[in-house]
């Protein structure tokens, strides 16, 4: 290897190069020596440049990789070893789907063919397969076409639609295009994968360990001599620097060129921990552990060129001049300019400083000036008096110099960086910010504390060699900087002063945000690799590379296994950040360490200083990556990447590719050429001395093709694709997997124009393979001009490719007749007089695509792609289409030594139009259809577009000349004359009318017709041959009769009504007026019965406009269909009579009177209209109440009507009838003609409902109490049965069961409906004295006085009672009521064993029955009047009165039952109900008390929660606010009062608290805990930031002298504390803010010694009445 230039030279920048990027102080362009040289992971002594990036140097490498190829062959054919190169390293894919590469014609991608089991593309013609024909079904001339037919409704369509996919799935193109999933060898797990010493070849960044440097500085005599490594700086040279104070100078070669320290002071000043380089190379300054700094010059290394010693503790304070603090480490470090004396610095505090040398001989007679630019010296005490909050300078880096003279040259631009700002100041004249930037709101909270940052400088980029006279372009100056995980690029623009202004005067610089990117975790260093691209190092040592501007990443490398030197620089100054909020009220869980001097990058290269080693990494350029792919054999990924490179869909800065598409193309293609050639010829053994045959798989030869389709489209080279690489398949005879992958590209559209030789092998590989279809498709779509014509035709006749057929004669040959003559000579031989025989025959199916053909080209398309047809050529093509049709006799064809065309062979005469005859016989319907298609086409217009208007003379040919007569008048004669009766059978005259009458409408001015020959076609229409088209002959008739009136309206009706043309028939009768037969044919149309509904809307509605006469008519012929109509639809009956004909609703009922549930269903429609909405079958009802529903008029204007449906919803419908019955009201209903039924179907509870309406109300309670004894009998018998044969215990009986279940919930029921008629009836009382006594037959008073009411409660309750208690004495007779009717705990507990848990339940229920009834009535008697809130029960209360009811039950059952015992378990019960009910209320109050209090307490503790103040000064005047030594005693105040309150409540002093917290310390050396000081407490803290949240009165007698600057009383007095946690007296705040509420302030209130204000003293106003700002976060500070 070549020795490095001198020092003086600069390196050309190595890696990637876009072609016009320069360098940082590069002042021309030259050759770098080190381009010459690859980077060898062989050598141990030196490395190289791994810059390739001139195209040439790809042919270098040509021979040894066909060489590396042919040996890695002849491993694989020896078999003796395994083989290391595997052939083909086949592509793994992750499964995502991958995007199609643009290229510069079309898109490419690699479509893989998947042939079918049974040989046939699943896109075969219909014809190629009769057996699965469409046209099948429609061969047979007597057969009516399919009813889904719609002949004149359809279009027809070829199978080769040009908007349809491609037939086979296509392939993705290319993965990822070149990552390191490209291939198995170039495969990695991950991202964060392993990294080795040496890279694969393949990847972006190479990396080389620098062994002679490692084995100096890390071997056990070098730590012993040197010290360990701490730091490192590159540019010319290689500079370490030591533990030792020691820097090493190392030049490319790894040579240690000079050791600097030694001998020196420089010993004495502790560790190197920053290095700088100045501009020239030739001066090297280190800054030390102890706050040294020292220069050097490398040409004399003995003694220091400057020494700047840092400031000794002891004189700080009395300091004279600046600079860094004794102790302190320098941790930044940087040369401005081009001068060696010019220096800048930064340390751990936070300090940075320039210093400026005077001119003088050596370093004794130069003077340093150092002059600070950031930060404050440790003792300075801040002017406001709050706590400096801890800082250091992350990351600090002058802007160095680019290859163009730039105005901030002399400025001296430093960038720093801390954990709260971003500077850049200018040193030169004076230090003036120029620019400032806080911390991003996208930094993440949770990431750690991290910053760095890196100028890339202003350059003139290469001149355009294309363009001699442009003037050069350069690129401003960028400065990159991170804040933990986001990284943001700022441009620099320069602006210089105005020529008419002082020129002295410096440029104004403005600095404009570019980009932004957010890493995933911290970032902890950032470097420049050259103009575009960024290297990332974070805390977990990920180097990332960027692209800028769009910083969209490329590469992630792992570099953790190499362990890159770091060191907790900042992790001591910066803890107290760690956890807490900051001003922008974001925090950080760590402090990272730092990296910046152990990655470094300098002319597109990185340096790593690691513990053990030391690492130089280039970036890979394209080339590189290509040739390293080609040597190890993954040919097809050096090809996949190379085409990538040229589309620009991979990374092209990088990899060194310019971005511009006309620069990139030449390299690109040329290298991807060869490639190309290079892996046909090895895969093919060109390249083997000796040829052999097939090397590589199918699967492989397959890929290498698919590769070679892409890259040949995306570069628009045909040529090489079917010169080269189809000679290589064709002479390997793998010449089948090239056409197999030609195949999507020709459908595609991508390929159209393919040799001649090719189309040949085309044809015989897919004919050989019996895959027709797929090559008919493909003809279709070629270029016709490099078809052979004679040989196409010929096999597309033999393989019935007749799509394909077609399409040859019309494209390539202008001829449309022929293929009529081609098609049709296939029926000659199945037609005979009496039809066609075997229709079913291929023949047959193949003669179908004439009618598709003439859809096609009538319509001016291209059959069968579809594609539009140009003017000429669609005028020409109809022309030939028509002249054939119609010319009405035979023709010779060709004409040019041709013969006539006969239809029949075996006869001479021919019939006139002879071909149409032919084809109509064939088919008719399809013919009329495609027929139909060309009507629409302007081309029948006449003459006038028949021709071609574009200025051109062309000659008219015989068929043009024919075609000027025709026309849409022409073609309906010939039609009508051909196709008559005689030789046509109705079958296919049919269609004939209805082509006419379909078009006479559309086309009136075209198209005349006399009134027989259309009378003639409406009888033919209403003929029909069969139903299935009758739906389309009555919408033909539709058509016709919206141009033609009828000349005989009663007879044509006639035959609609035979033809059973409803729809027709209903036009004419609304036209008519005749409304009651538009209703008859309504009724009769089978196809849309309900629209009947709609003409009775249509006929009766009060706007219809219908005469009185018409109406009865109308309501007439309903009468007489009434059984039919409600046949139809029940409810939609119900509902139209009902809106518009109500008389008639008793004539429809009694049309039905013999389907009653039918009746039941038509009276709930009218009555009940919400329960009829979800069905006729009543499932699913909707609940509906009187208030809901609207009350129909029939409930009061038909009665009979109600009662009829209450009968009839009695049998159908019982549940019902109580909510029916309940939203009637009085007279709706007369009882004698419902109560029979209603008692028959046992709806008791309507019963007793309606009765109770109708004042009834003790019948109504006698009916209830005789159905509860009748339910009660039910209940007893059950109940005996069980006692004495124990039926109740048979699990299988299942009736029983049933039966139980229903009384129970019948008897529950009904006493609901009992407590609702003893609730719901206020009966009049009366005032006599004997009325409402009950006396025994001795007339002797057994009951006190009781009002009806009370009876009525009474009869009830007494009844409830009598079932319990005789059911109970049925089910347990062995046992005392008292131990069965009891509470529910009881009355399951004490049961004895024989009665079984079914009894017990019962028991259960009907205790609960008799509870619900006497709860029932205590709500009833003891509810208080709104007006009052006690009640007298021993008034004389008109009032329903419990006492009474109760006294008189007691009353009734001493005389049935002598012995209360029976009476006690019930009453306990009852009352048991009511203290259960109480203890449950009383348990839910606790628990929402209970709720209520936490609740009450969490507001409490948020309004007693304070903010925690900044500092204990107050902001305005200074002095101590709160705490421990306070002005004005206001400490011990509070102590004071707290002891007071402590005192008060038994507890201890704030004194002992105080000792007992502070363990022994002395008073007020421990810091106080803001958080337990009431007085600084706060009501909330959702307000917003800056208001004042509390103003608490410390002290009212606190008093002393204080001197600050908030005032001149020394009372303490109230405090404010913001939400920024910034404190001041409530005096100072006012004075600042002008005092606003000064006027109204009066003193404080003296306090009495109780605490108690003494009167006659005014008190100052509240902080609430009084709104403050905080003076201190309205200040603009800038923090430097």
């Amino acid at each position: 290897m070549s020795s490095l230039p001198e020092e003086s030279s600069v390196l050309q920048e190595g890696g990637p190069r876009s072609g016009e990027e320069a360098v940082a102080g590069e002042q021309e362009v030259v050759r770098d020596e080190f381009s010459d040289a690859r980077v060898s992971h062989a050598t141990e002594m030196e490395f190289g440049d791994d810059d390739v990036g001139d195209a040439g140097e790809l042919e270098g490498h040509n021979s040894k990789v066909l060489e590396y190829l042919q040996d890695a062959r002849e491993e694989i054919t020896d078999n003796t070893a395994v083989p290391s190169f595997q052939g083909y390293k086949k592509i793994q894919h992750d499964g995502k789907e991958e995007e199609e590469l643009p290229g510069n014609s079309a898109q490419v991608s690699s479509p893989v063919v998947q042939p079918s089991e049974d040989g046939l593309s699943a896109q075969e013609s219909l014809t190629s397969s009769p057996a699965n024909s469409a046209y099948a079904s429609r061969l047979s001339p007597f057969q009516s076409p399919s009813p889904s037919l719609r002949p004149f409704d359809r279009r027809f369509q070829s199978r080769l639609n040009p908007g349809q996919a491609s037939p086979v799935p296509a392939s993705p193109t290319f993965f990822n295009y070149h990552t390191r999933n490209s291939s198995i060898t170039s495969q990695i797990e991950d991202l964060n994968g392993n990294c080795d010493d040496i890279s694969t070849p393949w990847d972006a960044v190479r990396w080389t360990k620098l062994k002679k440097i490692t084995n100096q500085i890390f071997s056990e005599a070098g730590r012993r001599s040197f010290g360990s490594p701490t730091c490192i700086s590159v540019s010319a040279n290689i500079v370490l620097g030591t533990s030792k104070g020691i820097i090493l100078v190392f030049d490319y070669h790894q040579n240690l060129k000079s050791i600097i320290g030694p001998g020196t002071k420089a010993l004495e000043c502790g560790s190197i921990t920053a290095l700088a380089v100045s501009a020239d190379n030739t001066t090297i300054a280190g800054g030390h552990s102890q706050g040294n700094i020292f220069t050097w010059e490398l040409a004399k290394p003995a003694r220091p060129f400057l020494a700047i010693p840092p400031i000794a503790t002891s004189i700080l304070e009395a300091r004279k001049v600046d600079g860094h603090v004794e102790g302190v480490s320098v941790l930044h470090l940087g040369f401005l300019g081009i001068r060696h004396t010019a220096l800048v610095s930064a340390d751990g505090k936070g300090m940075a400083f320039s210093h400026l040398a005077t001119r003088g001989f050596g370093s004794i007679g130069r003077i340093v000036k150092t002059t600070r630019i950031l930060g404050r010296y440790p003792f300075d005490i801040p002017a406001s008096g709050r706590p400096r909050k801890p800082s250091s300078v992350l990351a600090f880096s002058p802007l160095p110099l680019g290859n163009a003279v730039q105005s901030t040259d002399s400025m001296g631009l430093v960038a720093i960086l801390t954990p709260f700002l971003l500077v850049v100041i200018s040193t030169t004249p004076v230090a003036q910010t120029q620019h400032k930037a806080s911390r991003p709101k996208e930094v993440a909270s949770d990431q750690a504390l991290s910053g760095s940052l890196a100028w890339f400088p202003a350059v003139k980029m290469k001149e355009n060699s294309s363009d001699s006279t442009a003037k050069p372009k350069s690129c401003r100056a960028k400065l990159a900087y991170t804040w933990s995980n986001v990284l943001t690029v700022l441009e620099l623009n320069t602006i210089d002063p105005d020529p008419t202004e002082d020129q002295n005067r410096p440029p104004t610089l403005q600095f404009r945000a570019k980009s932004r990117w957010e890493c995933d975790e911290a970032i902890v260093a950032v470097q420049w690799i050259s103009r575009q691209i960024l290297g990332v190092l974070t805390a977990t040592q990920r180097l990332i590379i960027l692209e800028e501007p769009t910083l969209r990443p490329t590469e992630i490398f792992d570099l953790m296994p190499k362990q890159i030197l770091h060191n907790k620089l900042f992790a001591y100054q910066l803890m107290p950040l760690v956890g807490t909020l900051d001003d922008e009220a974001s925090s950080h869980r760590g402090i990272a360490d730092a990296f910046y001097n152990s990655f470094k990058t300098y002319k597109g290269r990185m340096f790593l200083l690691c513990r053990y080693e030391v690492y130089v990494g280039a970036l890979s350029n394209w080339v590189d990556r290509l040739v390293a792919m080609m040597e190890v054999g993954d040919f097809i990924g050096a090809i996949r990447l190379a085409t990538a490179y040229y589309v620009g869909e991979a990374d092209k800065l990088t990899v060194g590719l310019p971005e511009e598409t006309h620069l990139r193309h030449p390299l690109v293609e040329e290298k991807l050429l060869e490639m190309m050639a290079a892996s046909l010829r090895y895969a093919f053994g060109k390249a083997s001395v000796a040829p052999r045959s097939e090397v590589l798989g199918k699967d492989q030869l397959h890929e290498l093709a698919t590769v070679c389709f892409v890259s040949c489209l995306c570069m628009d080279n045909i040529d090489f694709l079917f010169d080269e690489v189809y000679e290589h398949y064709e002479n390997g005879d793998q010449d089948g997997i090239f056409l197999e992958l030609l195949e999507p590209y020709i459908l595609d559209g991508r390929i159209t124009s393919i040799p001649p030789t090719v189309v040949k092998r085309l044809i015989t590989h897919f004919t050989e393979m019996e895959q027709e279809g797929r090559l008919e498709e493909m003809l279709c779509h070629m270029d016709t001009h490099t078809l052979d014509i004679d040989q196409v035709t010929t096999l597309c006749k033999q393989h019935n490719l007749y799509d394909a057929l077609i399409y040859v004669w019309n494209r390539a040959l202008g001829d449309y007749i022929t293929p009529m003559v081609d098609l049709l000579s296939l029926l000659r031989p199945i037609y005979q007089p009496q039809g066609f025989q075997n229709g079913q025959s291929n023949d047959a199916v193949n003669a179908l695509k004439i009618f598709p053909y003439l859809s096609y080209t009538l319509t001016s398309r291209v059959y069968p792609t579809g594609e539009p047809l140009p003017e000429a050529d669609a005028i020409t093509a109809k022309a030939a289409i028509y002249y054939f049709l119609f010319l009405g006799r035979t023709i010779v064809w060709p004409r040019q030594g041709g013969r006539p065309f006969l239809t029949k062979p075996e006869s001479s005469h021919e019939e006139s139009f002879p071909y149409l005859r032919l084809i109509l016989h064939f088919d008719a319907p399809s013919f009329l259809s495609a027929l139909n298609e060309a009507f629409e086409d302007p081309f029948l217009n006449g003459p006038a577009d028949q021709t071609v208007n574009d200025g051109e003379k062309r000659e008219v040919t015989e068929e043009q000349m024919f075609a000027r007569s025709v026309n849409r008048q022409y073609i309906i004669t010939i039609l009508l004359e051909v196709m008559n009766s005689k030789d046509f059978p109705t079958q296919d005259t049919i269609y004939l009318n209805m082509f006419i009458a379909r078009n006479l409408p559309k086309f009136p001015q075209f198209i005349i017709l006399s009134g027989t020959a259309l009378n003639s076609v409406l009888v033919g229409l209403c003929n029909y041959p069969g139903d299935d088209i009758a739906d389309d002959c009555q919408l033909s008739v539709e058509y016709l009769l919206s141009v033609y009136r009828l000349p005989d309206v009663d007879e044509m009706v006639e035959l609609f009504m035979k033809a059973k043309f409803y729809r027709v028939l209903k036009s004419i009768f609304r036209a008519e007026k005749q409304y009651a037969k538009l209703f008859q044919a309504y009724l009769n149309d089978e196809g849309a019965p309900d629209a009947v509904f709609s003409c009775i809307e249509e006929c009766l509605h009060p706007r219809s406009g219908i005469s009185h006469k018409q109406s009865e008519e109308f309501l007439k012929v309903v009468v007489e269909n009434a059984r039919k109509l409600i046949d139809i639809s029940i409810t939609l009956s119900a509902r139209y009579i009902n809106a518009y004909a109500p008389s008639l609703h008793e004539t429809m009922l009694d049309s039905i009177d013999d389907r009653k549930e039918d009746q039941f269903i038509y009276l709930r429609t009218i009555l009940e209209p919400s329960l009829s909405e979800d069905g006729e079958d009543g499932e699913n009802r909707k609940t509906e109440t009187a208030v809901d529903m609207k009350r129909p008029d029939l409930m009061s204007s038909s009665p009979s009507l109600v009662e009829l449906y209450v009968r009839l919803m009695c049998k159908y419908d019982p549940g019902n009838v109580p909510d029916f019955v309940g939203r009637l009201q009085s007279g709706d209903l007369r009882l004698e003609e419902v109560l029979p039924a209603m008692e028959e179907s046992s709806v008791v509870d309507a019963t007793v409902r309606l009765m109770a309406r109708e004042g009834l109300v003790k019948e109504a309670m006698e009916r209830l109490i005789k159905h509860l004894q009748s339910l009660e009998a039910g209940l007893l018998g059950i109940l005996q049965a069980q006692v004495e044969g124990s039926s109740l215990e048979k699990e299988d009986d299942t009736g029983v069961d049933a039966g139980l279940s229903d009384i129970l919930a019948s008897l529950k029921k009904y006493t609901q409906v009992g407590i609702w008629l003893c609730q719901g009836q206020k009966l009049i009382r009366d005032s006599g004295k004997g009325k409402g006594i009950n006396k025994n037959g001795k007339g002797k008073e057994r009951e006190p006085t009781l009002t009806k009411e009370e009876l009525l409660w009474l009869d009830f309750i007494d009844t409830i009672v009598q079932i319990a208690k005789s059911c109970t004495s049925t089910a347990t007779p062995q046992v005392e009521v008292a131990n069965v009717v009891g509470d529910e705990n009881s009355a399951t507990s004490n049961l004895p064993p024989s009665i079984s848990p079914k009894t017990a339940n019962i028991l259960l229920s009907l205790r609960k029955l008799v509870q619900d009834a006497f709860t029932a009535l205590l709500m009833a008697t003891t509810t208080t009047p709104i007006s009052s809130t006690t009640i007298d029960l021993t008034s004389s209360s008109p009032q329903t009165s419990f006492l009474h009811i109760l006294r008189a039950f007691l009353a009734r059952a001493s005389l049935s039952h002598p012995s209360l015992s029976d009476l006690r378990s019930v009453l306990a019960g009852i009352f048991d109900a009511y203290t259960y009910e109480h203890q449950l209320l009383h348990l839910a109050n606790k628990l929402l008390e209970k709720d209520r209090f936490v609740n009450v307490d969490e507001v409490v503790k948020l309004r007693s929660a304070g903010w925690r103040p900044m500092g204990q000064a107050c902001e305005a005047c200074g002095r101590r606010a709160w705490g421990p030594g306070a002005a004005g005693g206001i400490y011990a105040a509070w102590e004071r009062r707290r002891d007071a309150e402590n005192i008060r409540k038994g507890g201890d002093s704030a004194a002992a608290t105080r000792e007992r917290d502070e363990q022994g310390g002395a008073k007020g050396k421990q810091p106080v805990r803001v958080s337990s000081l009431p007085v600084l407490s706060t009501a909330g803290s959702s307000k917003p930031a800056g208001d004042a949240s509390l103003v608490k009165k410390a002290s009212a007698t606190a008093s002393g002298s204080g001197n600050g600057r908030g005032g001149g009383s020394g009372s303490a007095g109230e405090l404010v504390v913001f939400v920024c946690k910034h404190v001041y007296h409530r005096g100072c705040l006012e004075k600042l803010q002008g005092n606003p509420a000064g006027d109204a302030q009066v003193p404080p209130t003296p306090r009495t010694q109780g605490g108690q204000p003494s009167s006659g003293t005014p008190q100052l106003p509240s902080a609430q009445q009084t709104q403050f700002r905080c003076v201190t976060c309205e200040k603009n500070e800038d923090g430097v």
